[in-house]
């Protein structure tokens, strides 16, 4: 079976993935208070919620190589 995209060793540092989760929450800040854009709002969210939940809910690292 192959592994998924997100548990490839590049995501491994803690720093990585807070950057990719803080970003998108930016973004979905932005899109919701500032452009008041509600298409892009929902896609940000949608990416808020899914980063959020593959890198911090249900991640785990890869197995040293």
């Amino acid at each position: 079976m192959k592994t998924p995209a997100a548990h490839h060793p590049f995501y491994r540092p803690l720093w990585r993935r807070l950057v990719i989760v803080i970003t998108t929450a930016i973004w979905s800040a932005f899109e919701i208070f500032y452009a008041q854009d509600g298409f892009w709002g929902v896609i940000a969210v949608a990416f808020f919620g899914y980063s959020l939940w593959t890198f911090f809910i249900t991640y785990k690292p890869p197995p040293e190589s």
